[in-house]
């Protein structure tokens, strides 16, 4: 067996190797979202998605598009799911309104910088 072939070989087995582990951990994340109750789940992308929001809104300078796209997003998981998000549903609201008064804010403030 050539050099080349045994380094194919062990390429091979490490690719392999690699493969199997991230398949064993993608079955334990399923396993445990499984668990999760739905909202919970939910409500977690939904406060992910307010992240990256307020994340374009805080950038220099501030990505609008991209911020009202999020905001969009938090607004039709909060306002078209309503109380089925459970205990955090007013919560929700009431964050949904306060980005979207930083988003007119912001987008005031840049207009008036132009």
């Amino acid at each position: 067996m050539s050099t080349d072939d045994t380094f194919s070989a062990d390429t091979s087995a490490d690719a392999d190797s690699q493969l199997a582990q991230a398949d064993a951990a993608l079955s334990q994340a399923r396993e445990r979202l499984s668990e999760a109750p739905a909202e919970v789940v939910v409500v977690n992308h939904v406060m992910g998605l307010y992240e990256l929001g307020a994340i374009h809104l805080s950038a220099s300078p501030p990505r609008l598009h991209e911020a009202a796209l999020a905001i969009d997003a938090v607004a039709c998981l909060v306002e078209g799911l309503g109380g089925r998000l459970g205990e955090e549903s007013e919560t929700l609201l009431t964050a949904l309104s306060n980005i979207r008064l930083a988003f007119v804010q912001v987008k005031s403030s840049v207009g008036s910088d132009t």
